[in-house]
């Protein structure tokens, strides 16, 4: 069985909205574009390593639109190795739509989320699932999701739709590698989920070692 592998880029305040540009997603978000200033090489780096063994692409109907129109215009090769992977693998869509497929490799899932999901897991070894942040609420509510990279962008925008909202439940997740940082103060975070729900406890209980003042 493969892994479903979550790939986020968020701000402080965890807004996923349109990172890359002012036309990803406009209306009724200012910002569209916020994670370009922020690039340096270092991210970039962490970036292209993390999909390093992508073998599937499962993606919402709006980020797939923006690819289809970017990614296969784009010339692949040494100096660009992101298009050749995006170019190459078979491309899934979770749309109620009717998505236009022309870009190579395109596949539209069925009405069933969660089977067909499971069945691309059985299918391939490495599925990234992109941006896609109404797909993502489904994938968390459903915990059909084995991994998450998270880029935690040094800004704070108090608008936009959130990586975690209406579609989270409880979760334990595991640190899968030290937190790394880029020059321009993005934090690089990789999790996996693990069993369980979240556990509570009582900082203030007698075994948590709290001295007694007297």
């Amino acid at each position: 069985m493969g892994l479903i592998q979550i790939e986020m880029f968020a701000t402080l305040d965890l807004v996923g909205q349109a990172p890359g540009g002012p036309d990803e997603d406009p209306v009724g978000f200012p910002f569209g574009g916020w994670q370009a200033p922020l690039l340096d090489e270092v991210a970039g780096a962490q970036i292209g390593a993390a999909y390093e063994g992508t073998d599937a692409l499962l993606l919402g109907r709006r980020t797939y639109d923006i690819f289809a129109a970017y990614w296969p215009h784009q010339k692949g090769g040494e100096d660009n190795e992101i298009a050749t992977l995006f170019n190459g693998v078979p491309k899934y869509v979770a749309s109620r739509g009717r998505p236009d497929l022309s870009w190579a490799g395109s596949t539209q899932l069925g009405p069933d989320l969660a089977g067909a999901v499971r069945e691309i897991r059985d299918r391939h070894e490495n599925v990234k699932v992109v941006g896609s942040l109404n797909l993502v609420q489904s994938l968390l509510r459903e915990k059909l999701f084995d991994r998450l990279d998270l880029w935690l962008h040094p800004i704070v925008l108090g608008v936009g739709k959130k990586v975690f909202d209406d579609g989270a439940v409880p979760t334990n997740l595991a640190l899968l590698a030290p937190p790394a940082t880029s020059s321009k103060g993005t934090v690089y975070l990789r999790y996996g989920r693990t069993d369980g729900i979240p556990a509570t406890g009582d900082m203030g209980a007698p075994d948590r070692g709290v001295a007694s003042e007297g």
